[in-house]
């Protein structure tokens, strides 16, 4: 056992969706910290183009915007991330979207734009670049990690009416066990991560009323860029090699402490 290499991320590569802001750019951010060569990808350019420039700042980040939640878009990033890479040592499906609505007014396009970016583009996604993970794989140095972000809204239901946002956080979460045991073979190893109370552009509560927020979740607080930047780093590296199709909840303990 080597402890001093056992988080080690340095020379690896990572493209990262929906990377611009919130949780992905946490998680970038960390990476990028770590020595890894980040690719960041979100649908608004002026925003991608600015926090892979912020983060350049500390290290490598490339902006390679697009909408992952169409063909042309997905194909559009991951051939731009091969000009750049023949191998991907780290994949974030992070790109999501929410609708809420009352039951009786749910509207269609509501349920098919959330269910299309987060569980039918993150499929597709990683399809398209296994090929790149698998090579990465091959290296012998490190097996290659796919991490998928879903939600503890995934594990157990909320009072918001996000019928389709729940719907499809609950299948990134059972996605992600398929996805581990086809892709564990072949040296990609899949896991997730559940957020809980983060303040983001998403999550306006926790952004804009975490005092209020924080009284129901047993730590006493919202969770920090270090929490989330911590988990993924802890999944990437060797570290988390082990942990195969299991999405981790991060979310100071509102999950264990919810009614079974």
């Amino acid at each position: 056992m080597d402890m001093s290499t056992l988080f080690a991320l340095k020379g690896r590569s990572a493209l990262i969706t929906g990377g611009s802001r919130g949780i992905g750019r946490m998680i970038a951010e960390g990476f990028v910290q770590s020595g890894v060569r980040v690719y960041i990808t979100a649908r608004k350019s002026e925003a991608c183009d600015a926090t892979a420039a912020e983060l350049s700042e500390q290290g490598t980040c490339v902006s390679l915007p697009g909408d992952i939640s169409t063909k042309e878009g997905l194909a559009s990033v991951v051939a731009r991330l091969r000009e750049h890479e023949t191998s991907l040592d780290i994949l974030v499906n992070n790109a999501g979207a929410a609708w809420g609505a009352p039951f009786d007014e749910f509207p269609e396009d509501g349920w098919d734009k959330v269910m299309d970016l987060n569980l039918k583009a993150m499929f597709f996604l990683t399809q398209a670049l296994a090929p790149d993970l698998r090579a990465a794989a091959a290296s012998g140095s490190h097996l290659a990690k796919v991490i998928n972000v879903a939600s503890i809204d995934g594990i157990r239901p909320n009072p918001l009416e996000t019928y389709s946002y729940h719907a499809s956080k609950a299948g990134v979460i059972h996605l992600t066990k398929r996805l581990a045991s086809r892709l564990a073979p072949d040296g990609v190893i899949v896991s997730g991560i559940a957020p809980g109370a983060f303040g983001t552009k998403m999550n306006k509560d926790a952004r804009d009323h975490g005092d209020e927020v924080k009284t129901k979740i047993p730590a006493g607080r919202i969770g920090t860029s270090e929490d989330m930047a911590g988990v993924a780093a802890y999944l990437a590296s060797r570290a988390g090699d082990y942990v195969v199709g299991e999405t981790i909840a991060v979310d100071g303990g509102v999950v264990a402490s919810s009614p079974l």
